[in-house]
């Protein structure tokens, strides 16, 4: 049921992928955070971390249905009070490169995280967020996607990766 939903809700716009609409619509967005959230309820998750800006919506709510505490990451330049770990990504679908800040309070050594966000493509910033959480002394435990278009030789990479739809799944631009 939750694919069908993402599926009436996905639109392809100017070439780009909108998963907005998911968000608007109060009983999808909810059963869209109930089936992220489903794989990690009993995998000892202590926080749950999402990359502004659909990830801190996702997160954030996944992190309240699975009882635990939100660890905001930020790109760029947005103001993040405190001492920071930062990574730089590797290049993105689209060749650009971003740096990743998430305040050095926001974890604890032996924290178990899940990375929330919308779309896993090249696994750069899973990986730089996998990098941020390791300084921190904790764990990245999996992460938790809408749309999954991640070469399957680097899955092994993230802890559990799960997702609700493949990319191939979309319809056509």
């Amino acid at each position: 049921m939750t694919l069908a939903l993402l599926l009436d809700r996905f639109r392809w716009v100017d070439g780009h992928a909108d998963l907005w609409p998911v968000f608007r619509d109060g009983a999808a967005f909810a059963e869209v955070v109930k089936a992220l959230a489903e794989p990690f309820r009993d995998a000892g998750v202590t926080a749950v971390c999402g990359i502004e800006s659909r990830g801190f919506l996702l997160g954030g709510a996944v992190a309240l249905e699975l009882g635990v505490g939100f660890a905001a990451v930020r790109k760029a330049a947005g103001l993040f009070p405190g001492e920071k770990l930062t990574r730089e990504t590797d290049p993105d679908y689209r060749g650009f490169r971003h740096v990743l800040r998430m305040q050095r309070s926001a974890l604890s050594p032996g924290d178990r995280l899940v990375l929330v966000d919308d779309w896993i493509e090249t696994g750069s910033q899973a990986s730089a967020v996998r990098d941020l959480v390791r300084e921190a002394g904790a764990e990245l435990v999996g992460c938790a996607v809408l749309v999954d278009q991640l070469d399957p030789a680097l899955r092994s990479r993230f802890g559990r990766v799960h997702s609700l739809l493949a990319k191939d799944e979309l319809p056509d631009e």
